[in-house]
């Protein structure tokens, strides 16, 4: 079955940077889906941060542009998450998630059937 194990999470200053990543398994042909980065903090709904589409065209938040890079390795089906000049709202449980095959770049939590377990980002003032 479709497996998604996001990793890489912690805690850092703001200003500081992490890199997440997520390793796919359970499917072939890893290259031809959409897929997303979502965060969602204690209280609030689920928000998309950033998006590749099928065809690897990412697509961001407007609250993370300039400042966090998606992309894929399609070798290795591992989807990954730069993020720089973190901030204090960026603080977050962070999940990568899979869309349906040739899908373009999405940030609408209802396009994704499958999800990673989550992992922790934790940034300080």
């Amino acid at each position: 079955q479709v497996q998604l194990q996001d990793s890489g999470g912690g805690s850092v200053q703001a200003g500081g940077s992490l890199t997440l990543s997520c390793a796919s398994s359970g499917y072939q042909h890893f290259g031809t889906y959409a897929m997303a980065w979502f965060h969602q903090a204690p209280g609030k709904i689920r928000e998309g941060v950033a998006s590749i589409s099928w065809d690897g065209v990412p697509y961001y938040a407007d609250s993370v542009k300039g400042r966090f890079t998606i992309s894929r390795d399609i070798g290795k089906n591992t989807l990954t998450l730069q993020m720089n000049s973190l901030r204090p709202e960026d603080t977050a449980m962070y999940y990568c998630a899979r869309g349906n095959a040739y899908e373009g770049a999405s940030l609408v939590h209802q396009h994704y059937a499958y999800w990673g377990q989550g992992t922790q980002v934790t940034v300080s003032s």
